[in-house]
């Protein structure tokens, strides 16, 4: 009988600590499932996604994002279930390569980089467009305010005389003849101006509607003519009329009167010049 090892000592020791130790996710599946907590409670408390504690527990660690990720969560889950996180943290670094180099910050600067960059008001181009309408509506109005201007002063004669004014009366206008309108008066005459011609229309003898035009056709005057009124209006070349009841009026052209024969509700076109008093 001999004296020393047996073959059996003599056989390779192996380890089994390696092949019983669960994996990262196990043990945190295992501690738990021991606290009677769900997924779920886990979750809530850590604030960690319930897709990736499932996954974690699975040993499925690509949804993390990262080793760095990969190790928070772990630490995290580890304590909400009352594990140490370092053995665990460790036994995942020997799993995947080692401790994982920090995360370059490149990359994080590149993405602020190209991020957009929030600009304000272009108050530029604001006040720009702001004159721009200013000045528009301002000439607009301008030029409205020319045509409004050309048209009255269109309407007024060049030296008319103001219409002689009518007392009113409650008797009637048939029952008060009119009194009988003057002729001009010889200083009137002399005081027509030789280079234009100067034509007065009145209407004695009842209302009419006229029409005064000068040579290059603006309006001097256009409208009803009462009885008893008169308008005159200067050219220095020429005068066009328009009588709607031609025997109502009276006519002196040049300081002279016209003596033609008008019957009462004849409508007249006339035209007098410089040369006249004789109707062209």
């Amino acid at each position: 009988m001999s004296i020393g090892n047996s073959p059996e000592d003599e056989r390779p020791f192996h380890d089994v600590s390696e092949q019983t130790r669960p994996s990262v996710g196990h043990a945190l599946r295992q501690a738990r499932i021991a606290t009677g907590l769900t997924v779920d409670d886990v979750s809530s408390a850590t604030r960690v996604r319930i897709a990736i504690v499932h996954a974690i527990e699975a040993d499925d660690f690509a949804p993390c994002g990262g080793d760095v990720y990969a190790r928070g969560h772990i630490r995290t889950l580890a304590r909400a279930v009352r594990l140490d996180p370092a053995p665990l943290i460790a036994q995942y670094d020997a799993e995947h390569g080692g401790r994982p180099e920090p995360t370059p910050a490149a990359p994080m600067f590149e993405a602020e980089r190209i991020r957009p960059e929030r600009r304000g008001p272009n108050w530029t181009a604001a006040m720009v467009a702001a004159i721009v309408a200013v000045v528009g509506f301002v000439g607009f109005n301008a030029f409205k305010g020319g045509d409004g201007g050309s048209d009255a002063k269109a309407q007024v004669a060049e030296g008319a005389s103001p219409a002689p004014s009518k007392s009113s009366s409650p008797t009637p206008e048939k029952d008060k003849p009119a009194a009988p309108s003057s002729a001009p008066s010889d200083s009137a005459i002399a005081a027509a101006p030789q280079d234009k011609v100067t034509v007065q229309v009145s209407a004695p003898n009842g209302r009419s509607w006229i029409s005064a035009k000068d040579h290059n056709g603006r309006m001097l005057f256009d409208g009803l003519l009462n009885k008893g009124e008169s308008k005159t209006f200067q050219d220095r070349s020429k005068i066009n009329l328009i009588l709607g009841d031609a025997g109502a009026i009276e006519l002196y052209v040049n300081g002279k009167k016209i003596e033609d024969d008008f019957r009462p509700g004849a409508v007249e076109r006339l035209t007098y010049t410089k040369g006249d008093p004789a109707a062209g």
